[in-house]
């Protein structure tokens, strides 16, 4: 059975699509803006996700999104409104308008469907696209968008993976050894001090970049958009390169892969890293700083599925002992 929450979103998405359509028949239902009275509107669904941080349930051409219980209110209306912005046409996915802008005390927004990357087929990842979209989002400039800008949270949401860690797998023989790593990096990057160091650039950043914030709409072959504004605001660029560098850095994506998107990103002039300089400079706290919270994200998964972590955690949890071995003349930028 649909829980409350999934069957409201149900309602939010199909009124959604058929907004976006008045007139026409909905491929999901087969009813129209008009023609709704009495259907079940859990009907023609399908859920994409239920998550406490966030469900998404599809109706047709639009899905309804219920986000985190905890979100700050007023920055979520202003990504949303950012997302809309003429500025950010072809680089995020714009929302669709909404009646129901909060949900059993969670904000709901909607959005139309697009075609997320295939995971089945590593091959074809957009990496030079969403290096593009990156770059093109981090010289968006910010005075004419809607304000006040909130910051970037990823460096919130690696210390949200640190506390996931210690409340369920504090005992793992690993958590130790990821502590470790975390205490070695800097304030900022543990979401203790307001902001990076000043000679760091702040652009407009997308706070939580991997290859699942990426949809082709329309579907099923337009553009790839970036999705998710949850984590949308104002930071370091360089830390939605992290992911790929650690990644990259701890073996896991082969160095052809790093180098097509390192180069698809600076040639599209993105301001995070300089051109045809060394990029580690950086990168090295932001890659750091995400090897941690991967690695107690993994932690945590694996203690509350009662297995071990697999070879992408183990290799993953392996760098946090090269990172709390690190020695200090090696950082990049001094631990706070």
């Amino acid at each position: 059975m649909p829980t409350p929450l999934l069957r409201t979103l149900a309602h939010v998405a199909r009124t959604a699509a058929h907004l976006a359509a008045p007139g026409d028949a909905c491929p999901a239902c087969g009813h129209s803006a008009g023609g709704v009275s009495g259907q079940d509107p859990y009907d023609g669904r399908e859920t994409l996700a239920d998550r406490p941080d966030g469900a998404v349930v599809r109706h047709g051409p639009a899905v309804a999104k219920a986000h985190a219980p905890d979100a700050d209110r007023q920055a979520h209306r202003t990504r949303l409104a950012v997302a809309a912005h003429p500025d950010l046409a072809g680089i995020l996915l714009p929302p669709l308008p909404s009646t129901a802008p909060a949900v059993l005390g969670r904000p709901v927004s909607a959005w139309p469907y697009g075609v997320p990357v295939d995971p089945a087929d590593p091959d074809a990842a957009p990496w030079e696209e969403v290096a593009v979209l990156l770059a093109r989002l981090h010289r968006v400039g910010t005075a004419g968008l809607p304000g006040p800008l909130p910051p970037m949270r990823g460096p919130a949401k690696a210390a949200a993976a640190m506390a996931r860690m210690e409340d369920s797998a504090a005992g793992h023989p690993a958590a130790s050894t990821v502590r470790r790593a975390w205490e070695r990096l800097p304030a900022w990057a543990r979401g203790t001090e307001a902001s990076a160091p000043h000679h760091h650039p702040r652009a407009l950043c997308h706070g939580d970049l991997h290859l699942g914030q990426l949809v082709r709409h329309p579907a099923p072959d337009g553009p790839w958009l970036l999705i998710d504004i949850d984590d949308l605001g104002l930071g370091d660029p360089a830390w939605d390169l992290a992911r790929p560098a650690a990644w990259y850095a701890a073996g896991i994506l082969p160095p052809e892969i790093w180098q097509r998107f390192l180069g698809a990103y600076t040639a599209a002039l993105g301001p995070a890293v300089p051109a045809g300089a060394d990029p580690w400079p950086e990168l090295d706290v932001p890659a750091r700083t995400l090897t941690v919270q991967t690695a107690a994200l993994a932690l945590a998964k694996s203690a509350a599925e009662d297995r071990q972590p697999d070879d992408v955690e183990s290799a993953v949890i392996d760098a946090c002992t090269r990172i709390a071995t690190l020695p200090p003349e090696l950082e990049c930028e001094p631990s706070s």
